[in-house]
């Protein structure tokens, strides 16, 4: 009988954990439409509010939650808070290139950017980590290097967004791997740490006589503000389902994300779609399938 409980129970937890990382990896999906809402405010102001509201948002939240003494601990640990600080300078350059590149209709390169992505981290554990590769793992790695390389001579310059974004991001994952830390503290650290910065220099653009606060447009004003919220909750989800999931399956999740950022890109944005890029993105979803197929393997046995 407790058996079968505990199958149930495990059951349960295994949808609850696939319904809330399907839901993290929607919203991710959905962050260029959202952050098209503040394409009328420059990048670097938009990452600024991001900041500040986050702060808020994810501060409010830890509070609510009883998980202050989580954020106490962080400061009591200098190697911790040390950690948060590469993180911190990795996600406030990946921000930055996210909204200028979606300001700028380069969702097509975010897409690419967010594919290459895995291959990119595998990347990062091969030289810091030393992890021994897979023959699977380095053939993808090899197509997609053959892609950016050939996306490079073709269309006369390196997708610089795309990389930017993937090494940022990854930069961003392997610290936060190494560091000891809970993903909501952590960002909530994160985001107080560049707090001073976002805040002095919006102060600084109201001294230029630039409307930084916009106050001039409510409905931008709004949507700078439920940054704060569009960055925690899918992160909140995101941690729920890594609790439930195994490792291989929020692997394949991620691939929702940049799947919806090119479709939206393409049908509703209409960004041009030429057979360079094209051709990038087809090797490199050649390379996530080998990737992906290999994961499953190791995975399996």
């Amino acid at each position: 009988m407790s058996q079968t409980v505990t199958s149930a129970e495990a059951q349960a937890e295994f949808r609850q954990g696939l319904l809330v990382g399907l839901a993290a990896y929607v919203m991710w999906g959905f962050f260029p439409a959202y952050y098209k809402l503040t394409d009328t405010v420059p990048a670097d102001l938009v990452v600024s509010h991001r900041i500040l509201w986050s702060v808020l948002f994810v501060g409010l939240y830890l509070y609510l939650r009883g998980r202050w003494q989580e954020v106490r601990d962080v400061f009591r640990q200098p190697k911790v808070l040390l950690g948060l600080t590469a993180s911190a300078s990795f996600i406030a350059v990946n921000w930055l290139v996210f909204v200028w590149a979606i300001s700028n209709n380069q969702v097509l390169d975010v897409s690419l950017g967010y594919f290459i992505n895995p291959l990119v981290s595998i990347l990062v554990g091969l030289v810091i980590l030393h992890e021994k590769l897979s023959r699977g793992q380095a053939f993808a790695i090899l197509i997609a290097a053959f892609a950016v390389v050939l996306q490079a001579v073709l269309a006369g310059g390196l997708p610089w967004v795309s990389l930017v974004l993937a090494f940022s991001f990854a930069g961003y994952g392997y610290v936060r791997k190494v560091t000891p830390v809970k993903a909501t503290p952590g960002l909530f650290v994160e985001t107080l740490l560049l707090f001073p910065m976002a805040a002095i220099y919006v102060l600084l653009n109201l001294s230029w006589g630039v409307d930084a606060l916009v106050l001039n447009d409510p409905p931008v004003l709004l949507a700078l503000a439920g940054t704060g919220i569009v960055t925690a909750l899918p992160l909140i989800c995101f941690s729920a389902a890594a609790r439930r999931l195994p490792l291989f399956m929020l692997g394949l999740m991620q691939y929702l994300a940049p799947s919806m950022h090119f479709l939206m890109a393409v049908y509703l944005w209409g960004e041009p779609l030429d057979q360079t890029k094209l051709m990038g993105f087809v090797m490199i979803w050649g390379a996530l399938v080998v990737f992906s197929y290999d994961s499953w393997r190791r995975y399996r046995a």
